[in-house]
């Protein structure tokens, strides 16, 4: 049914969200729990112990030292907001507890009272399903934050493998999220459109600027893949094809420095669709970052000061990938293995056409309404899900360690 969602995660941890509001797309709530291994409400109680010391010795600094530098106190402030929410959870859970404990006695009380005893459990039930909200909260409180969850995004679709078929997913794609953008309001720029002859794209760019964009649509990248009868096929015959989604945190002048002696760049002439120049005059421009290799061109205006505006902001996104896909290797950890690296490489998606299906591999997670879908309502609704997955995944594998 168009607009139906369903999943077959079996994930022990899930948390409310957007999702679960009354709305067409909906998905199902995976409740988390504790297992052989982990007592779940121990791990909450440490947490709540660990940010109460915290609290206490941050306040202690502020306290005995008078003078600190401005910067050590902006930080410290920052240390006891980021505290605030669980120490607020800790206090509701411990009026749950003294609540859950009266309605125990009440219960013992009323044994021989029925219809109290039928009010009691039922009370009890609330008050439980209460204080797992609050130990969900809290636990989200204290997830590692990702630092580039606010910044804007270069988006790269490439055509993988599947001809033709495959440049008309790529650029079909590119649209999806350009109409998520004006879904959410943030701005789209097109850096660069590489088109084929008879439709469809080699690869796309561009740039995504809005609030908390990289956070939203991280979880693009990868593989995605299409299943459908081509335009051209008579035989009705279904095809597999392949498009490639990169997405990169956009980054600042200030988090890449750009050597001029370390930027080779050259100048040609922009072709079309099937090679041919479409310009007498060289305005297209390939920027290589010697350090590295990393090679950027774009031919999209015909201004070559325009070209190389775009290539430059593409180059430092992904020198600024790099570098974190370096320090993430550096610091990678079993815990960090066990949640995923976001894989370039790895088919996180496929879209079904003939029955009118989307499944998300990582999650399980599988849509209804595939052209509500590629329009963006659909996506936007399937981001929100995944999010709050991934908040699942990381905290599973917190748990058991």
């Amino acid at each position: 049914m168009d607009g139906e969602l369903r999943t077959r995660n079996h994930a022990t941890i899930g948390f409310p969200g957007p999702l679960d509001r009354a709305r067409p797309w909906s998905v199902q709530r995976i409740r988390w729990k504790s297992t052989d291994n982990v007592d779940l409400h121990q791990f909450v109680q440490e947490t709540v112990n660990h940010a109460k010391q915290t609290h206490w010795e941050l306040n202690k600094k502020l306290e005995d030292a008078k003078n600190l530098p401005n910067e050590t106190m902006i930080a410290i402030n920052k240390q006891l907001a980021k505290l605030q929410p669980v120490l607020v959870c800790s206090e509701k859970l411990e009026k749950l507890k003294k609540e859950l404990q009266g309605l125990q006695d009440l219960l013992q009380d009323a044994k021989e009272e029925p219809s109290i005893k039928a009010l009691a459990e039922q009370e009890m039930h609330e008050v439980h399903q209460t204080i797992q909200n609050e130990e969900e909260q809290l636990l989200l409180s204290v997830l590692p934050e990702d630092e580039a969850d606010g910044k804007n995004v270069i988006l790269e679709v490439r055509a993988g493998t599947g001809g033709e078929e495959a440049g008309m997913f790529a650029l079909e794609l590119f649209q999806m999220y350009q109409k998520l953008a004006t879904l959410y309001k943030w701005n789209f720029e097109v850096l660069d459109v590489v088109s084929l002859e008879r439709g469809g794209c080699r690869e796309a760019t561009a740039s995504i600027s809005g609030p908390n964009v990289y956070g939203n649509i991280k979880f693009e990248i990868g593989v995605h893949r299409v299943q459908r009868v081509p335009q051209t096929e008579t035989s009705g015959r279904i095809h597999t094809s392949a498009a490639s989604v990169v997405i990169l945190p956009e980054a600042e002048e200030a988090d890449v420095e750009l050597k001029p002696e370390h930027l080779r760049i050259d100048t040609y002439r922009a072709s079309g669709a099937g090679g041919q120049h479409v310009n007498t005059t060289e305005s297209a421009i390939r920027i290589t970052h010697l350090p590295t290799g990393v090679t950027v061109a774009i031919q999209d205006e015909r201004s070559q000061h325009k070209n190389k505006a775009k290539a430059l902001k593409v180059l430092r996104a992904r020198l600024y990938d790099l570098d974190r896909q370096q320090k993430a290797q550096a610091a990678s950890s079993t815990r960090m293995q066990q949640i995923g690296t976001g894989d370039r490489s790895e088919r996180i998606r496929t879209y079904n056409f003939p029955q009118g299906r989307i499944t998300d591999h990582r999650s399980n997670i599988t849509m209804h309404g595939i052209e509500s879908f590629m329009s963006g309502g659909g996506l936007s609704s399937l981001l929100e899900s995944l999010a709050h997955w991934r908040k699942a995944q990381v905290l599973q594998s917190m748990l058991t360690q």
